[in-house]
This record gives C-alpha cells, sequence and structure tokens, in this order.
C-alpha cells in the first residue's frame, strides 16, 4: 500500500491495524494536508449489503464535530478498496500511556474531562462509541484529547447479527488477533459481555474502566483468553484497593457509578460525570466541593433541608479569636438534602442530621405521617440519601471516631449500624430516644440514657451501662444531655438542666468526677478542634476560646452564626460540625418549640385558652374534665382550669 494512491490520497506509512482495518497515513494532495486512511477488511468490502449500510451510518457519524472527536473527512473506493477518510492525529495512544504506568491525577481528570466532552457530543446525537478503550483515544503533544472510531462498531456490524456486534466490536471483525479481542472485550459492558441490547449507559462503564486504568496503570479486567475476560467483566468486582488514597473522595464515588454492573443502578449521563471531575479539578482539595443545591423557600423545610453549609474553623477565625493573621471565611452554601414524599424531619429533640468526623457523610433522620421514624444516610458528594435497614424509630444519632459507624437510640435501646449497611446492634438498654451521645476515642460511648437522669457510660461493642455523672439534687438539676467526648477520652462536655432554669454547660472529668461550669445560659455546648467552645444562646451560637488541657474558658464568647434552629424544650440545636472544619446548620426556623393551645367548641371555632404562646409539653386534663395541667418550658407546672356549660366555657 505504501505509495499508492486511492482517489486523491497518497499513501505514505503504514500507522497500524486493529479489529477494524489497517491504518495508513497518507497526503491529500488536494488540499495539502496529512490524513488517516482506514481500510476496511476485504470480508466488509467485499458484502454489499454491508457497504450500504454502513454509507448510511458514515453519514451519520460524519456530522460529528467536537474538537475531542476525531473528525471523518470521507468515504473512499479505488481498485475494490474501500476506506474511510479520518482526521490524522499525532500523538501516542492513551494505551500507550498507561503502559509507562498510572497517569498522574490531575492528568489522568484532564483527559477523563475530555473524554467526557466527546462522548456527551455524541449521546446527544443519538452516537454511542461501542468500543471506547485506552486504543481508541490519542492525545496530542499539546494535551488534546481525540476520541476515534466513534459509532464504528455499529457501522461495521453485520445486519443479522448486530446482538453479536455489541458482544464484542472487535471480535466480529477479526477474530484471530487474539490481543485485540482481550483489548475489546475488557472494556464491554456487562450486557455487551452478556449479548444484550445496549445504549449510552456501555459508554459510561467503558468510560470508568478507562478512568480506572489511568489512575492506576493496571487492567481492570483480566484473563487469559477471552471468556476469561468476559467472565470477568461480568462476575468481578473492581479491586478498589489499586486506587491511590490521595484519590478524592467525589471521584471514588464517580467510579462506583460508572461500574455498576446493574445498567439500571449506573449513572445514567455522562454529562454527570463530566461536571464531578470539573468540581474536583476546580478544588483539588476539596474544601469546597460540598454539593450546594439552592432551597427555594423557607416553607419547604419539610421535604428539603436547606442546611447551611460553612468552614467553621474560618467562622471562628473571623471574629477574631483564631491566631491567623487577616481570615477570610468561606461563603456559606445550601445543602438540598431531598426525603421521600409524605417524609419530613424530626427536629423534635437533637440534630436532625449530624456529619461524619471526616466531612463526608451526612446522616439524619425523618418521620412519616404516622410518626414512624428511620434513619437516612447521604455522602456528600451523591444527590442521593439511602434509608439504613433496621433504624426504624431512630433518633439522635451520632458517628464513631472513624466515621464507619453511626450509634442512635431505638425502641428503648442504643443501638448502632455500620455506614454500609447490614445488620444493627443493640449496645444497651436506653428509655424513650435518649438525650444524647457521643463516641470516645477509646471505644467507650457517653450518652444520656433519658431525660431525666445522668450520664451514662457503654462500651461501642455493648454491655452493661454504668453511671458516669450524676444530678446533684441539691442544686435542683433534673437532667444532663448532649455529651460530647472531648480529645483524649478524660472528659466530657454536657448541657444540665435545673428545674427552673433554661440551662448551661459544665464539663467533668471522667477520671476524678471533677466537675467545672463553662457557660452560664448557653445549651447545646460543643468543642471544636481549633480550641473553642461553642454554644447556643437565643438561636445564635457563640464561641469562646477554650483551654483543653485546664478545661477552662479563657475569653470572652462572641457571636459567629445567627438564626440557629433551637429547641427550647429539649435545650438542643440544629448543626453539627466534622473534625476538618465544616460546619451544618439549620437556618431560618429560630426556637421551634413556642405554640399555642386553643379551645376548639362544637361549631369547630378556636379561640387561645392560653394568653401567649409559650412552650408547652405534657397537656393532661382531669378525670371530671373540668381542668387542664400543662408544664411549661421553663419547668414550672402549673394549671389552667374552666367549666364547660352547653358547649361553651367559662373561667373556674
Amino acid at each position: 500500500m505504501i505509495g499508492k494512491s486511492i482517489s486523491h490520497y497518497r499513501v505514505t506509512e503504514k500507522l497500524g491495524e486493529g479489529g477494524m482495518g489497517e491504518v495508513y497515513r497518507a497526503t491529500d494532495t488536494k488540499l495539502g494536508r496529512e490524513v488517516a486512511l482506514k481500510v476496511l477488511p476485504p470480508v466488509f468490502a467485499n458484502d454489499s449489503q454491508r457497504m450500504a449500510r454502513f454509507k448510511r451510518e458514515a453519514h451519520v457519524l460524519a456530522s460529528l464535530n467536537h474538537p475531542n472527536i476525531a473528525s471523518i473527512y470521507g468515504l473512499e473506493e479505488s481498485d475494490g478498496i474501500h476506506c474511510l477518510v479520518l482526521e490524522l492525529v499525532e500523538g501516542p495512544t492513551l494505551a500507550e500511556r498507561i503502559k509507562e504506568g498510572a497517569i498522574p491525577l490531575e492528568e489522568s481528570l484532564n483527559i477523563a474531562k475530555q473524554i467526557a466532552d466527546a462522548l456527551e457530543a455524541a449521546h446527544e446525537k443519538g452516537v454511542i462509541h461501542r468500543d471506547l478503550k485506552p486504543a481508541n483515544v490519542k492525545v496530542t503533544p499539546e494535551g488534546m484529547v481525540k476520541v476515534l472510531d466513534f459509532g464504528l462498531a455499529k457501522a461495521l456490524a453485520e445486519p443479522a447479527s448486530e446482538a453479536a456486534m455489541e458482544n464484542s466490536p472487535t471480535a466480529s471483525i477479526l477474530p484471530t488477533h487474539e490481543g485485540v479481542i482481550l483489548g475489546t472485550a475488557a472494556y464491554m459492558s456487562p450486557e455487551q459481555a452478556m449479548g444484550k441490547a445496549v445504549d449510552k449507559r456501555a459508554d459510561i462503564w467503558a468510560f470508568g474502566v478507562v478512568l480506572f486504568e489511568m489512575l492506576t496503570g493496571k487492567r481492570l479486567f483480566r484473563g487469559e483468553n477471552t471468556s476469561e475476560t468476559l467472565a470477568a467483566v461480568i462476575k468481578d468486582d473492581p479491586d478498589w484497593n489499586l486506587l491511590s488514597t490521595d484519590t478524592p473522595l467525589k471521584i471514588r464515588e464517580l467510579l462506583r457509578r460508572c461500574l455498576q454492573k446493574d445498567s439500571r443502578k449506573r449513572l445514567h449521563d455522562i454529562a454527570d460525570a463530566r461536571i464531578e471531575i470539573e468540581e474536583v479539578l476546580a478544588d483539588p482539595s476539596g474544601t469546597l466541593a460540598l454539593p450546594a443545591g439552592g432551597v427555594g423557600t423557607q416553607t419547604a423545610w419539610r421535604r428539603v433541608l436547606p442546611w447551611a453549609v460553612a468552614g467553621v474553623f474560618a467562622l471562628v477565625a473571623a471574629v477574631g479569636l483564631w491566631p491567623e493573621p487577616e481570615p477570610i471565611p468561606p461563603p456559606s452554601m445550601r445543602l438540598s438534602v431531598e426525603v421521600t414524599p409524605g417524609e419530613s424531619f424530626w427536629t423534635v429533640q437533637g440534630a436532625a442530621a449530624v456529619i461524619s468526623p471526616d466531612g463526608t457523610r451526612l446522616a439524619f433522620v425523618t418521620t412519616d405521617g404516622q410518626g414512624q421514624r428511620k434513619l437516612y444516610l447521604r455522602p456528600l458528594d451523591q444527590l442521593q440519601a439511602t434509608p439504613l435497614s433496621g433504624t426504624e424509630g431512630a433518633a439522635n444519632p451520632f458517628f464513631s471516631p472513624d466515621g464507619e459507624w453511626i450509634a442512635f437510640f431505638a425502641g428503648d435501646k442504643l443501638k448502632k449500624v455500620s455506614v454500609s449497611g447490614g445488620a444493627t446492634v443493640t449496645l444497651c438498654d436506653a428509655e424513650g430516644n435518649g438525650r444524647g451521645g457521643s463516641w470516645g476515642e477509646d471505644g467507650i460511648i457517653i450518652f444520656a440514657p433519658n431525660a431525666v437522669v445522668g450520664l451514662s457510660r457503654v462500651s461501642s461493642a455493648g454491655g452493661t451501662p454504668e453511671d458516669a455523672t450524676t444530678l446533684d439534687k441539691e442544686k435542683d438539676e433534673t437532667s444532663h444531655r448532649w455529651p460530647q467526648v472531648l480529645p483524649g477520652g478524660k472528659s466530657v462536655l454536657f448541657t444540665v438542666i435545673l428545674r427552673v432554669d433554661k440551662g448551661f454547660i459544665e464539663v467533668q472529668s471522667l477520671e476524678t468526677g471533677e466537675r467545672k461550669t463553662l457557660q452560664q445560659g448557653g445549651v447545646y455546648g460543643r468543642y471544636l478542634p481549633t480550641g473553642h467552645l461553642v454554644y447556643i444562646s437565643e438561636a445564635t451560637m457563640f464561641a469562646a476560646p477554650f483551654d483543653l488541657g485546664r478545661l477552662e474558658v479563657t475569653g470572652p464568647p462572641a457571636p459567629i452564626v445567627e438564626d440557629v434552629q433551637t429547641s427550647p424544650n429539649f435545650r438542643s440545636a440544629q448543626f453539627d460540625f466534622s473534625q476538618t472544619g465544616t460546619l451544618v446548620y439549620l437556618t431560618g426556623a429560630g426556637e421551634t418549640d413556642a405554640e399555642s393551645i386553643f379551645w376548639m367548641d362544637a361549631e369547630a371555632k378556636t379561640e387561645p385558652l392560653l394568653p401567649a404562646p409559650r412552650n408547652y409539653l405534657h397537656l393532661s386534663f382531669s378525670p371530671d374534665g373540668k381542668r387542664l395541667a400543662v408544664e411549661i418550658d421553663e419547668g414550672l407546672t402549673w394549671t389552667c382550669g374552666y367549666m364547660s356549660w352547653n358547649g361553651r366555657r367559662s373561667p373556674g
């Protein structure tokens, strides 16, 4: 072929061959440019039916016009030789690059983004590649990616056996080239390997395989022959341990979604992959990569929880409590968390949602119309939350230090469940919904078993609880709740409730039992790794410098976040934070417990029974129905009597 002319193209060099024919460099003598000629195999060119079909497909493929797709210039015939005239792309194939070893993360992502761009453009025109693999991707010296052979697998398929072609595009064309067969089979989706019809999700699978191999330098699916390779595609799971520990969580999750063997569970649109990669490239450290979704109005919070997301360390710095010079706090973001229709977020007691210590997962509790609760888990680099089975009745969840377990209260028990799912494990008894817990680094959990006792401790493996704190009856203490085990596991921070006081924050040594009051009039205290105590007072979050060694506040508090939703009845607030500097908090609702008590007459007309909204609890009628007992927020119990006559009320 060297030196031969096909139409006005003069062949100058053989570039290679593959399952879809031999490829030559040629000079376009009319336009004076270099092109690539893909000479079709004789078995194909001599089949008039297949050629007619190919010409129809070639018209569609020629319509693809994208900088990351190698162009088709035309279809030529000379002396019985049929060839495609293609854009000549200089540079090595991606397969040649991967043979040298793993490609650095940023370079891999830039290549993957351009591949995704090419697939997105083709999919929008209804064109599926069907044979995406590193050998069909070229990277120019300038870093420009060109995807080759778009749609040729379908164009070259036998009309009577398209399913077989989809199974292995290369094998059907050139069955004698075993290495080529393996190269193609290793990138086929499971549905291709099983002879099923394919759609664009087959390309998404192949994209995931290619990205995995760029990051690891290793073939994802291997076998001694075609059958073994196909079997590996169908049955074997990726070895995620091959990925570097530096691989961003977003990219790990993207790979997992691309490589779902069930195409129904696979990523459905390559544009989503492109967006994820762009976000990681724009923010390699991941500090701004939390998915932020706008929340239309505050009235939508029952179905979409508008958690504000901010850098809590920077917020503390912004009010002058951090010793770094001229800190600039990052902007808050809105994190929309969708729940199943008919469900709402359970914000009655502790935080409705808690964030894992590493800032990558959000766990939250929902309730349906019948008051049935369940626990959901959402990785923050995903848009979808997953219910955790066996967590019915869950309340007040909290993470283990490594983020791999979630403890929660349900069914008068303290339980735990793995973030990977599976059976729940009962740790010990705990009445009602408890009042919060904290999992220490030493494997000991400090928790409030109910609303009217001190704190208890139990092993995270389960066992019999022991007292951790004791109520001081002389001070009229009624409850210790919302504990946090401080770093080192030697002391615990908690909220103290008095019978006639809104609450205050104390710290106690778990070794000596010594207690110190840290903040009067504040509740839901939390220690930050910045060296600060944060707490809630009147729906505002305050921060004060805190000496962990001496267990003392060392400076005045300052407000850092306003309008945090609180629950005065339970002395809790809707916020949580990670050890990596991420704060999540529910805004815009203020104090949630203030309410009125109404009287309804026989005609369904209502009027307030008591003069002003308060935090009313535990309404109870007397046996004769003439008096009503109610507990209000401050803990004082009083009665409001009335007499009923002919459906009307009068003071009594």
